[in-house]
């Protein structure tokens, strides 16, 4: 293995897959700190409001460079800003800081990270892709100007892939479609992904805008479709389905504080900016076809006689795949 900057970039990337969507409305980034060679960091940012990926890398960095534990979280944004800026100077005089996306030029819920970077005075700064967003670019030039190398491009094409979904839902719907299958592609038979994976499904559920589900699969499957794996609030639902009538016995009408709408035209939904997690089967998929942006299939390692499965002939391309909890954790779009 070749060990160069586009190697420590794939580390960076790496760490932001695995919170990938899980950083809505924010998009994914990952962030690696290294020193002539040696890994001192490897972070993400996690959640929309709390540190981005270059300030949790920064406080873990700081940690190895001065033997000392922060006395702050890397997550409060604000706390950990003012300790990086409180250590002495040269404190990453010799580091190269790897970030997926251009750091961030603006205040938004957390202080701006290139000003940090600026401020703290790196060796030398390397992004994939320039921010997207008309306006908030800039820090490329905060860092130039206060005299920090920059590099842009390395892993450019994967930055891009990575950050997909916050370019698209902020002008329409980003529609993720969910499933979990075993190895031989089987999608029935109760529950098939392991607690890390459920957990996972949860965690997606609680921040995205609406869960879409198919009205056939509600009444076979009577689902409850709430977030009690990580402890958060269930998201609202969307039953896709031209008859109106179900049972209101099944158990996700009867979640407090949720809202559940029954339609047979989902134009509306998906032409506003938004993020669309859809669990459903063959016939959510086939409704709405190439409407679907991305798939999340979560793979598990057994072999099943179940006979349910999705008879669709198309083409994914896979864009990143992580194993967790025993499953495979696949990310991909139509190829």
């Amino acid at each position: 293995m070749v060990i160069d900057d586009r190697f420590y970039m794939s580390l960076a990337l790496r760490a932001a897959w695995h919170y990938q969507g899980l950083t809505y409305p924010n998009p994914a980034v990952g962030c690696a700190v290294v020193e002539n060679g040696r890994i001192l960091a490897v972070e993400a940012h996690r959640r929309a409001g709390r540190s981005h990926a270059e300030v949790r890398a920064l406080m873990a960095a700081a940690e190895a460079l001065t033997g000392r534990r922060p006395p702050v979280s890397r997550d409060d944004a604000d706390a950990a800003h003012d300790y990086l800026l409180s250590l002495p100077e040269g404190t990453f005089a010799r580091c190269t800081v790897y970030v997926t996306l251009e750091p961030c030029a603006h205040r938004g819920s957390t202080p701006s990270c290139a000003w940090l970077l600026s401020r703290l005075a790196p060796r030398k700064v390397i992004i994939a892709t320039p921010d997207p967003v008309p306006g908030h670019g800039g820090g490329v030039e905060i860092l130039a100007d206060n005299g920090i190398e920059v590099e842009t491009g390395i892993c450019r094409e994967e930055g891009e892939a990575l950050i997909e979904p916050f370019s698209i839902w902020r002008e329409r719907a980003f529609v993720l479609f969910k499933l979990a299958q075993t190895a031989n592609g089987r999608i029935g038979g109760g529950y098939l992904s392991s607690p890390a994976s459920l957990e996972h499904v949860h965690r997606l559920r609680a921040v995205v805008d609406e869960l879409v589900i198919g009205g056939g699969t509600v009444r076979a499957d009577r689902p409850r479709l709430d977030c009690r794996f990580s402890g958060d609030a269930p998201p609202d639902v969307t039953i896709y389905s031209r008859a109106k009538d179900f049972d209101r016995n099944i158990p996700l009408f009867g979640i407090e504080g949720r809202k559940v709408r029954i339609t047979d035209d989902l134009e509306p939904l998906l032409d506003r900016p938004a993020f669309l997690l859809v669990e459903g089967g063959e016939g959510m998929l086939r409704a709405l076809g190439d409407r679907i942006d991305w798939f999340l299939v979560y793979q598990t390692p057994k072999l099943s006689t179940h006979p349910l499965s999705y008879n669709v002939d198309r083409k994914l391309e896979y864009l990143h795949t992580e194993t967790v909890g025993g499953d495979l954790r696949i990310w991909s779009r139509f190829g």
